[in-house]
């Protein structure tokens, strides 16, 4: 009786270690993760002249880190490694090879199976979405593996009793290791070109008139010649208001544009737009999109908490 209360208890120990071990090596992955995964997404792309496009979110959340990566790394483990290896185990009759293999086999097979729903929920590509989730399976799969070498050698009497506090702190330094290699590699990747800058498209007056339009009803006609016409088009407010008030007005009617160029280096083309009657100021609308989907935009307010309002060509 007592063997089997041993026993049980052992199964017990190992299977909070394996639990620990995976959510807390997917904890210490998840800040270069994140790190690759904004540098990717923010490459590019058009910020909307919006401060560090994202930075300081980012910095907000890495604050918060110690408090939100143990909660995070315990769901990543429920939900993907240790299926995973659940899946390794009852395939090892089945499948011959080595058991790692079979453990890296179950943690692709996973991944690519929460693909599909992280796609269709957030958007982009599914075989880019499947290999970043199969990858960050990997770690944690490695971790426990390398536990159950630990408990080969416990059963001998020549390893260390395990600690799930020495498993958390041990995945500290392992978690600014991996963020300094990400910082590093995603800078050599912008030094060399791999991560390309985005450069907004030319376009001449011709290319501009047209009609453009907005959320909330928001049109605005670009006539050749420089006339214009706007309908609920938000428009820089004529001048400040108390503390709350927004930073634009709905104005509309008919007014004039023209091309408007930079005069200082870093600043992008626009269109600088007058409406005649008198509702708000004068507004530049800065062109970003692309050459085949050109946008018009405004940022009201703080660059970096601001309102940014997008115009698409028809």
């Amino acid at each position: 009786m007592g063997r089997g209360e041993g026993g049980c208890r052992r199964a017990e120990l190992h299977t909070a270690a394996e639990l620990h071990t995976a959510a807390a090596l997917g904890a210490a992955q998840l800040p270069a993760a994140g790190l690759l995964w904004w540098v990717v997404a923010d490459s590019g792309t058009d910020d909307y002249g919006a401060g560090y496009g994202g930075a300081f979110g980012l910095l907000c959340l890495f604050l918060f880190a110690p408090l939100v990566l143990p909660v995070l790394g315990l769901l990543h483990a429920v939900l993907h490694p240790l299926p995973a290896l659940v899946l390794a185990r009852r395939a090892a009759r089945r499948v011959p090879g080595p058991e790692w293999a079979r453990h890296l086999g179950g943690v692709a097979l996973l991944g690519t199976a929460w693909a599909a729903p992280v796609t269709l929920l957030w958007g982009g590509s599914y075989p880019a979405t499947a290999v970043s989730l199969s990858l960050l399976g990997v770690l944690p799969v490695l971790g426990v593996a390398r536990l159950r070498r630990r408990y080969a050698r416990e059963a001998q009497g020549t390893g260390r009793a395990w600690r799930a506090r020495s498993v958390w702190l041990g995945s500290a330094p392992v978690s600014v290791a991996l963020f300094v290699v990400a910082f590093l590699g995603a800078l050599l990747a912008s030094v060399t070109g791999l991560l390309t800058a985005y450069e907004p498209p030319k376009l001449s007056a011709g290319q501009l008139a047209g009609v453009w339009r907005g959320d909330d009803g928001a049109v605005l006609r670009l006539l050749p010649g420089g006339r214009a016409r706007g309908t609920a088009l938000p428009t820089r407010a004529g001048s400040e208001g108390p503390p709350g008030t927004r930073d634009f007005v709905v104005c509309g009617g008919d007014g004039t544009w023209r091309l408007d160029a930079p005069e200082h280096e870093g600043e992008r083309d626009g269109v600088l737009l007058r409406l005649d009657r008198d509702c708000g100021r004068e507004t530049v609308w800065t062109i970003g999109g692309t050459a085949d989907e050109p946008e018009l935009f405004v940022l009201f307010g703080d660059p970096d908490a601001g309102d940014v309002r997008i115009l698409t060509r028809d």
